[in-house]
């Protein structure tokens, strides 16, 4: 998952978006300015809704909504298995036609794409359908074996609803493949980013801690050590990063001058903070400090990135910047507060066992209470 953060600007080799020879016009300073608030904007807006929804995700019968927990074991493996993944994509851009390794991708992320942006606009578009929609159930269920032998591979209940939640995604989705437009790459990086943290379970603190800090290091040799991350995050066309572009108060919608953020830079920061959130509610003291520490040292974090990019004229491994404010911030707080204890040895329930399922229809009020006031 690319996770770089880079500046195009005065026609810096680092753009985001198609490459050519020629050298790009420099960018306005309120182009330049409009482009950095847009990309953070837009990497807060899945963490905040994703970590709120985390609190609330389903953990019953429907596959789609039961998270996905990650344990040291994984995390630990992570930055191994994403490295061996890029180098792999590089090679395979070196040796093969680009044009064909981004068509298939494309059809990839195209039905992903679809599905992942459904699922995000869901909860949000129920709140249109009239209460006379007729709205019909169905469920999709594979099983393998038979008798007492019976084994559920899928079972994936859905309505009418969902149906015109899919047929909405699917035209962003031929939108995306027809044309590549930025919009459409961000909507899709949207939905993967809030589909990521609101699905993605770090089972305890310590987890985080472990995958962070691998990420860290993987962030900062791979852009810092070698133009790997780089030459891919430019050939790779999909939607694994966030894009605005610097030119669009000269060119409109069809501006090309592209700043990015990678996924991974929203993801992996994002599921830490939704983890703090819900650990917040297993405090039981209707606060939310920790999230709010973590969330405020994100936008500390990311904003400290791109001053950096800035400056030095150089896409800048996020993370190296993201890992120690997201881990530091809170950790300082719970020192301060005596609480440090109680962090680490918070653990995340088992989404299988049904008493998580009891305990999370009692968190999901108090979540959304707190998070209004």
């Amino acid at each position: 998952m690319d996770s770089a953060l880079s500046d195009p600007h005065n026609g810096s080799a680092e753009a985001g978006g198609p490459t050519n020879s020629t050298t790009r016009p420099p960018s306005t300073p309120e182009g330049i300015a409009l482009a950095y608030g847009s990309l953070l904007l837009m990497a807060l807006l899945p963490i905040f809704f994703g970590a709120l929804r985390s609190v609330r995700c389903a953990r019953g019968k429907n596959a789609s909504d039961m998270p996905e927990t990650i344990t040291s074991r994984d995390a630990a493996r992570f930055p191994i298995i994403a490295s061996c993944t890029l180098l792999g994509l590089y090679l395979f851009f070196k040796i093969f036609s680009q044009e064909y390794i981004n068509l298939l991708l494309s059809m990839y992320f195209f039905v992903l794409g679809i599905l992942a942006l459904s699922h995000t606009i869901s909860p949000f578009m129920n709140k249109f359908f009239p209460a006379t929609f007729p709205n019909r159930q169905y469920q999709l269920l594979f099983t393998q074996g038979s008798g007492e032998n019976k084994e559920e591979i899928i079972n994936y209940e859905f309505d009418t609803k969902d149906l015109v939640c899919l047929g909405l995604s699917s035209i962003v989705g031929v939108w995306y493949l027809l044309r590549k437009h930025w919009i459409a790459n961000n909507l899709f990086g949207l939905a993967f980013s809030l589909n990521g943290v609101e699905l993605l379970h770090l089972n305890n603190v310590s987890t985080g801690c472990i995958l962070l800090g691998g990420l860290f290091i993987y962030d900062v040799f791979w852009v810092f050590g070698t133009n790997v991350m780089v030459t891919v995050a430019k050939s790779f066309e999909a939607p694994i990063k966030l894009v605005f572009p610097q030119d669009l108060l000269e060119k409109g919608l069809e501006a090309n001058n592209f700043a990015m953020l990678g996924l991974g830079d929203v993801v992996i920061p994002g599921i830490f903070i939704a983890l703090l959130l819900r650990f917040d509610i297993s405090l039981k003291k209707n606060t939310h400090t920790y999230f709010y520490t973590s969330f405020a040292a994100y936008i500390f974090g990311l904003g400290l990135t791109i001053f950096i990019m800035h400056i030095f004229k150089h896409a800048q491994p996020a993370l190296l910047y993201l890992v120690p404010a997201c881990i530091g911030f809170p950790v300082l707080v719970a020192l301060a507060k005596g609480e440090v204890t109680e962090m680490f040895s918070y653990e995340e329930s088992n989404p299988k066992d049904p008493a998580a399922v009891t305990e999370s229809k009692g968190t999901e009020a108090s979540a959304s209470k707190g998070l209004e006031k």
